[in-house]
């Protein structure tokens, strides 16, 4: 029998496996909610192998939740339709003629590529938006803003079905009124909520930045929520990063284990997070 040699990229698989057993355990079990948006979403490969991880993920015992952004798919199709926005702040007001269309992308275009990209890696997506079995309800966010709501209230339970039933809930963020109106939720806002209902072990929010930096620029691997508090009082969080910390942050006093501001760019960003020493982000924790 004719005897092959090793190859180092072989080993190298075998350690990086053998590697990953504490992780393994240490997840099994646990629910992780993935904001998934950005570059993440851009691309059919990409896509690809966000759908593969996501799939191992659950193999390997994980219950994985997916809430998902559109807003450049939203903007498209706007566009497209010749429908015209106001905007109050740098924010867009949404009517109910832009809120068809955001439903209509949302729920749709964007939540069922990401079913079909799972469920084409032998995975069992399902996809929700936060009107189904009640997982939503909102309040305005801001009455000048017209239909773009705040979660005032999860019903988790039929994530638990799906749980049950070994299929991967893949949710747009949208959400019901008290009256039955329908409302826009910020992506990384429905996902801390989410994620706060059901005590998740993980929120992994994935961007288009490395992670949270200092005030030297350098990605801070590791924060407490203190030290997000102080940094954003100081400026040194600022901009577009200040929302997700502030998510961050309402999702652990939620009773979230930890949140982690990752960059979906980095392939299998999410794997090398939860299942390497060195991570993949700024992981911020209650203290």
């Amino acid at each position: 029998m004719k005897q092959r040699e090793m190859n180092r990229d072989w080993i190298a698989t075998a350690r990086t496996l053998s590697e990953a057993l504490p992780y393994l355990q240490r997840y099994d079990g646990s629910i992780v909610v993935i904001k998934l948006g950005g570059h993440a979403m851009g691309s059919d490969e990409a896509m690809e192998t966000f759908a593969r991880d996501v799939v191992l993920m659950q193999q390997v015992g994980v219950n994985p939740v997916i809430v998902h952004g559109g807003g450049p798919m939203i903007n498209q199709m706007l566009e497209k339709l010749d429908i015209k926005s106001d905007f109050v702040n740098g924010k867009r007001v949404t009517d109910e003629a832009t809120m068809e269309v955001v439903e209509m992308v949302l729920s749709g275009r964007v939540n069922k590529r990401i079913v079909q990209a799972i469920n084409g890696q032998g995975g069992k997506a399902v996809g929700l938006s936060g009107k189904d079995a009640g997982l939503i309800t909102c309040d305005p966010a801001d009455p000048t803003l017209g239909l773009v709501g705040n979660p005032t209230e999860i019903n988790p339970s039929i994530l638990h079905t799906l749980f049950r039933d070994d299929a991967i809930p893949v949710i747009a963020p949208l959400g019901a009124g008290r009256n039955g109106e329908t409302y826009n939720i910020n992506g990384d806002t429905a996902a801390g909520a989410i994620a706060a209902a059901l005590k998740a072990d993980r929120l992994l929010l994935l961007t288009d930045i490395d992670g949270v930096r200092d005030a030297t620029g350098e990605v801070v691997t590791e924060l407490t929520a203190d030290q997000i508090r102080e940094m954003t009082r100081e400026g040194v969080i600022a901009g577009g990063m200040i929302p997700k910390t502030e998510t961050a942050l309402a999702a652990i006093d939620g009773g979230v284990r930890a949140v982690v501001i990752l960059d979906g760019r980095a392939p299998n960003a999410v794997l090398l997070e939860l299942y390497t020493e060195h991570g993949a982000g700024s992981l911020i924790r209650a203290r």
